[in-house]
């Protein structure tokens, strides 16, 4: 059994954060772990409040998993503080962590800031350079890049400059674009497109944890990065395709499309 450890804030409405994480993780057949960074009082319309964890708590349950459970990817969301980053990045060197998975979480999905502004100079010089692979999505990748992103040629430009200053890869995000949805990752210099049509569908609460997660599953399985975000990619177009329709603002995805109806584990069936 392959493990994956989540790094990130709660959704008590379940449809983002580690809720989405480990579903993710769940579903595609690793071992789901989690040390929670923040508690979120949030729901498909908006994140109410936020209850920090102290970095020294965080640091006791990155001890417990580590000493215990070793993990073999790890996936980072929402850290909103410069002290909890450094706490993460410190624990992550001592245990030489593998398959480092950094999604830049700044703004939830309805809006709601999720990242003090001192963070991102933390994030970019503790985590980013620890990462296998950094998944901004456009908004996200403007605000490193320090440009507009409105065409591929904008995501080149913008995964070119941001990967430059990475020992990783980064994965541009096309979510945000209106006339599809390819995403872009530039490794080592060199850029491959991972193509797909835009999926109708305003429920898109969490998409970003679940792809990140999706990617630190299969790193852990085996695959390699390009191979990873591929199928990552396909079980998150899926999952938008399976058209799941809860609350009253942007819903979550349905994670697990593929089980069947009333839960028959190792049954068959078709939820799409």
């Amino acid at each position: 059994m392959k493990c994956v450890l989540t790094i990130a804030g709660s959704d008590s409405s379940g449809g983002a954060g580690i809720q989405a994480d480990l579903k993710t993780m769940t579903c595609l057949g690793v071992f789901g772990m989690s040390a929670v960074t923040a508690l979120t009082a949030q729901n498909t319309t908006g994140v109410r409040d936020v209850l920090e964890a102290t970095p020294e708590f965080v640091g006791e349950q990155l001890d417990c998993v580590f000493e215990d459970i070793r993990p073999q990817a790890v996936k980072i969301g929402m850290v909103s503080s410069a002290p909890i980053i450094r706490a993460i990045g410190a624990k992550l060197r001592q245990y030489e962590a593998e398959n480092i998975v950094v999604d830049p979480v700044m703004v939830a999905t309805s809006g709601s800031a999720l990242m003090q502004g001192s963070a991102l100079t933390a994030l970019m010089e503790e985590l980013f350079p620890l990462a296998a692979v950094i998944t901004p999505n456009i908004p996200e990748a403007e605000r490193l890049c320090g440009f507009a992103i409105e065409t591929g040629e904008d995501m080149l430009r913008a995964a070119e400059t941001i990967g430059k200053t990475l020992p990783g890869a980064v994965l541009v995000k096309g979510g945000h674009r209106t006339d599809c949805a390819d995403d872009l990752l530039w490794q080592k210099g060199q850029a491959s497109w991972f193509r797909a049509p835009r999926v109708d569908n305003p429920n898109n609460h969490g998409s970003g944890c679940t792809l990140s997660s999706a990617i630190a599953s299969f790193l852990a399985l085996g695959e390699d990065l390009p191979g990873a975000v591929e199928k990552a990619k396909a079980y998150i177009t899926a999952a938008m395709e399976a058209r799941l329709d809860l609350g009253r603002g942007s819903g979550p995805l349905w994670h697990n499309y593929a089980i069947p109806e009333g839960g028959q584990v190792g049954g068959k069936g078709d939820r799409t």
